[in-house]
């Protein structure tokens, strides 16, 4: 969602300084330029050769710097912004802001922007309640400024309550609804599966596949942040649930079998990217298998095929699914879509480098059952996300 967009990073004097080198790494990572400018007391926390080799771009510090290709840095940043956010923001730099002051170079280019700015507070419990800071963020609240609200918990200095620097994620969610404002999607109910599934050996082993769950967890994010109603199905995954939206977690084919078909009737659109298990063992041995002489053999049955299974249930839904191929994709891919009763197939050849499981990227082929094939670029799966619910959208709505 912030592909080719222009971001300035404001780094203020707070102990959640460190936290703005993880904001920064992730704005590199969906795509975005990123450009830091920090406060003097910033620099007491973290260095800014740390936010340098992150970015991949000078850091600023100095209202007076003459660096080649920046001869009047506060009007250039500002005149190059899509937006900017101020994370850490400190009850200092909330006063001057409020009060109009410009007295370096981070307050001097914020006064030239014309872009979206958003504010994140970070500060003591005691300091972000105090009546003096709550008028500021009022004041900066009325002019435009938009304010992610801190999160609550223990602090570094030990107090307990708000003031805590919002999750990343959550800046980030915020920074994509002021891009694309939730409203193509409102009113729709959406099901996404992601992940893969596990199916038990014995206490220990389990049958598995290397899905990462990223795919399906950027579709989720991507819908919920256009306005739909969002149910999330993930197998086993290291990834957090995405904000807004009700997740429901399993572990085996099966599992996710009765709970997406439970929803399904409900929903306007499923989207099926997680990768489930083919076979499973019949049943799980209760204890775990002795290492022995010679080989193992396994006994394995197949698992229903949810996708399938759906598509011959289908009604009023729009049923999207994906495919993930080493050999004779597009023959393959057409089959599935044929076969399972969809209205979308996402391909991709997962033996290409930048594609597959466990990568920030994917190289996708989208699949229509009017035989066309649209080759897309690689490209990061949350940008992807958004270009599928694109397509998406144009077959739930018709251009007439």
């Amino acid at each position: 969602m912030l592909a080719g967009k222009c971001i300035v990073v404001g780094v203020t004097g707070g102990i959640a300084a460190h936290k703005a080198l993880d904001l920064v790494s992730k704005l590199v990572k969906s795509g975005a330029e990123v450009h830091v400018i920090m406060t003097a007391s910033a620099g007491m926390f973290v260095k800014p050769l740390a936010f340098e080799a992150i970015s991949g771009h000078k850091v600023h510090t100095d209202t007076f710097e003459s660096s080649s290709g920046w001869r009047f840095p506060h009007l250039e940043l500002a005149r190059r912004a899509d937006m900017a956010v101020i994370a850490p923001a400190t009850a200092n730099i909330a006063a001057k802001l409020a009060c109009g002051l410009a007295d370096d170079l981070l307050t001097t280019a914020v006064l030239a922007m014309v872009c979206p700015l958003l504010i994140c507070p970070a500060m003591n419990v005691y300091m972000y309640r105090n009546p003096v800071v709550q008028e500021n963020l009022r004041r900066l609240r009325r002019m435009g400024f938009i304010i992610v609200e801190p999160d609550a918990g223990r602090q570094a200095c030990g107090d307990e309550g708000p003031g805590r620097l919002a999750d990343v994620r959550a800046i980030m969610e915020q920074m994509g609804r002021v891009f694309y404002p939730p409203g193509d999607m409102n009113g729709m109910k959406v099901l996404v599966t992601a992940g893969g599934t596990r199916e038990p050996i014995d206490p220990v082993r389990y049958i598995g596949n290397r899905s990462s769950g990223k795919m399906g967890y950027a579709l989720a994010e991507a819908a919920a942040g256009r306005g739909a109603e969002v149910c999330l199905v993930s197998g086993p995954t290291w990834l957090e649930p995405p904000a807004g939206m009700q997740t429901i977690m399993v572990e085996t084919a099966q599992e996710m079998y009765r709970t997406v078909l439970e929803i399904y009737p409900g929903v306007d659109v499923a989207v099926k990217a997680a990768a489930v298990s083919d076979y499973r063992p019949p049943t799980a041995r209760e204890q775990k298998i002795k290492k022995k002489e010679g080989g193992l053999t396994l006994e394995l049955e197949r698992n229903t095929d949810i996708l399938e299974q759906l598509g011959r249930e289908k009604r009023h839904q729009l049923l999207v699914g994906f495919a993930a191929e080493t050999e004779d994709l597009i023959n393959n891919a057409r089959e599935k879509l044929t076969r399972k009763n969809l209205d979308l197939l996402v391909a991709n050849d997962i033996t290409q480098s930048g594609a597959g499981f466990g990568t920030d990227t994917n190289i996708v082929k989208l699949v229509y059952p009017d035989g066309r094939v649209e080759s897309l670029p690689m490209m990061d799966k949350l940008v992807l996300g958004e270009k599928i619910w694109d397509e998406i959208m144009k077959i739930k709505k018709p251009v007439t």
